[in-house]
């Protein structure tokens, strides 16, 4: 508790929480509908976004907002309107973000001290304009949940119900995506880019093991990834190290209990 006196530390703990709802939420679409390659190949593209902000100098995580939900629905209305697979359209706009990324941070006049930062966050450094920034987004997708939550419900169990019950299938799943986005923009101050996908996938594949009950996933799964990133963030606070990190491997440590607690008791 005395490590609360900081004001860092505070903001830290509250961007933990922010993040968690959102990861916690959407986390359960991503491993109910099985779209973890998909949240990969978004959580990547949001490099380009980062070095367009560098480049012409305004907020990176502005950036990544634009790049994502850009990302994200190209790779749906690729795969909704092509004969392109899933994979095919993740893997290319993967390597496309992570290219201009780079070609834009090159082109930058002068030396990105953050960039580390985003390729694997640092929660230690979060400030309050973006902790309101996270908050607004997490608003916008419980927001968007709720209105939605039957329509998500179907086309993450069955599709192919869904269209024959004609719900806007490509439409839906077009939001999902974007909510998905959002929550990368979230996480990638905490645990950075290269990370984001375990926060969005490990919390909620915890929960699956015990429940199938999308409700239940999304709290549950809230639950813990809340408690991921306290522990975390106390953890490389104490052991200086880094923090992303840190709440990764805390979040995948509990995983391998969580396989082996499941064995013993079914």
């Amino acid at each position: 508790m005395e490590l609360l006196q900081y004001e860092f530390m505070r903001n830290a703990l509250m961007a933990g929480i922010l993040a968690s709802v959102a990861c916690g939420v959407i986390g359960a679409f991503v491993v109910v509908k099985k779209m973890v390659s998909v949240s990969g190949g978004i959580s990547h593209a949001a490099f380009g976004g980062i070095g367009l902000g560098y480049l012409l100098r305004f907020d990176p995580v502005l950036g990544a907002l634009l790049f994502t939900v850009a990302s994200a629905l190209g790779m749906g209305i690729l795969r909704e309107r092509t004969k392109l697979s899933e994979d095919a359209a993740v893997g290319i706009l993967w390597v496309t973000g992570m290219s201009l990324g780079v070609i834009f941070i090159g082109l930058t006049m002068g030396y990105a001290p953050d960039l580390f930062g985003y390729l694997f966050g640092n929660i230690l450094t979060v400030p309050l304009s973006d902790l309101i920034v996270m908050m607004i987004l997490d608003v916008v997708i419980l927001l968007v949940v709720f209105l939605l939550y039957e329509e998500f419900l179907a086309i993450s169990f069955d599709e192919e119900f869904a269209t024959a019950a004609g719900m806007p299938v490509e439409r839906i799943y077009l939001i999902l995506l974007s909510l998905v986005a959002l929550t990368v923009v979230i996480l990638i101050r905490i645990v950075g880019v290269v990370l984001v996908i375990a926060m969005l996938t490990i919390p909620a594949t915890i929960t699956w093991q015990f429940s199938h009950k999308l409700n239940q996933i999304m709290v549950i799964s809230v639950l813990i990834s809340a408690v991921f990133t306290t522990e975390g963030l106390w953890l490389s606070y104490v052991l200086n190290l880094a923090s992303g990190a840190t709440i990764v491997l805390v979040s995948v440590v509990t995983f391998v209990l969580s396989m082996i607690l499941k064995k013993i008791f079914t």
